[in-house]
């Protein structure tokens, strides 16, 4: 018997730490898995990374317990105890992501939890590339990234002058834009959230803003659209929404009349019951007089009416804040609500 044959013979692991520059290269080709715990995960991910807990939530409230009671050993084993009997999935969940047998993996700092997940799955011939720093080094990039000196072009307008769909066909010619109401998945008013899916985190709304700007190059023109610091429930990076609030603005006009017919055409569909509770949000607002009329008009179902009471209070309070930034605004382009190309084309022309 050969002197090895008493030894059990293991593949090679493989772990090489990576720099956040070469994860952001290394990720358009390989598979990411957070290991964080679900919790951590659901507060802020990187887009498009496939969480792979190492540790529950629980469970990592009980090492975390133990960690400041009894002290870093004690904790790694009561770790160990807790995921030696999952191994098995761990490793199946992580070939079912990678069939390949080769990923990234990162943790909250790039530490003992992606460490230990690399070698589990190092075990089962799993080739890892560890992420320094972990997602604590990701965010720290993404929140650097809203310091730049963005050039941006700021859409404004009244509510219903069709600001978001220029946005659009903009993005549609080559144009750089940011949508911010698509990534909050708000609309920016009491009535924002409605027929849309829940709103993320502002760690995760942030995260995806670090990704869209990843695209763009912030030396050239970036379109975005007139937003107050929160959107919603999420807020603006503070650096970002500075360099909006320096930045030039380009004003839509719509008559009432077009703009009315507009929102009636986005609105018009959204369940009635939800539509009131969001309107009962501004009564005081809107005033009660003005409320109980839209309400009434809300049940007899005549959304021109309700609309048309609404922008009362919307208008008044657009051009209460358009007197503060009158100063920032280059240009006003009027449009008759129809055709949106014909306007992007117009808006472009004007400030080539």
């Amino acid at each position: 018997m050969a002197e090895t044959d008493n030894y059990l013979s293991l593949p090679y692991i493989y772990i090489m730490l990576i720099s956040i520059d070469e994860f952001l290269t290394l990720r358009q080709k390989l598979p990411v898995m957070d290991v964080r715990s679900p919790g951590e995960y659901k507060t802020g991910h990187i887009p498009h990374v496939i969480n792979i807990p190492l540790l529950n939530d629980e469970e990592r409230h009980i090492v975390g317990i133990d960690y400041k009671q009894n002290g870093q050993m004690v904790a790694i084993l009561t770790g160990f105890r807790l995921v030696g009997p999952r191994l098995q999935q761990l490793v199946d969940e992580t070939v079912n992501v990678a069939p390949d047998k080769e990923a990234v993996v990162h943790c909250w700092r790039g530490g003992m939890r992606s460490a230990n997940f690399c070698q589990f799955v190092g075990m089962a011939g799993v080739k890892t590339h560890q992420l320094e720093g972990g997602y604590k080094t990701y965010r720290h990039l993404a929140l650097e990234s809203f310091k730049k000196p963005f050039q941006f072009r700021i859409i404004g307008g009244c509510t219903g002058s069709g600001k978001s769909e220029l946005l659009r066909s903009l993005a549609q010619r080559g144009e750089q834009v940011i949508d911010l109401e698509k990534l909050a998945s708000h609309k920016g008013s009491a009535f924002g959230g409605l027929m849309l899916s829940a709103q993320p985190t502002t760690e995760q709304f942030q995260n995806d803003l670090f990704e869209e700007i990843l695209k763009l190059d912030s030396n050239k023109p970036i379109w975005i659209e007139d937003e107050s610091f929160s959107i919603g429930k999420i807020f603006l990076p503070e650096p970002f929404w500075r360099a909006m609030s320096a930045s030039q603005v380009i004003e839509i006009g719509a008559e009432k009349s077009v703009r009315i017919e507009r929102l009636v055409s986005e609105y018009g569909p959204a369940d009635k019951t939800e539509f009131l509770n969001a309107m009962e949000k501004i009564t005081k607002k809107l005033g009660g007089q003005h409320f109980k009329a839209a309400k009434e008009k809300l049940k007899q179902g005549d959304m021109h009416a309700v609309i048309d009471i609404l922008l009362t209070y919307y208008d008044k309070a657009y051009l209460n804040g358009l007197e503060k930034k009158k100063d920032r605004i280059v240009q006003k382009i009027d449009w008759n609500g129809k055709e949106i190309s014909e306007l992007a084309q117009k808006l472009l022309q004007t400030n080539a």
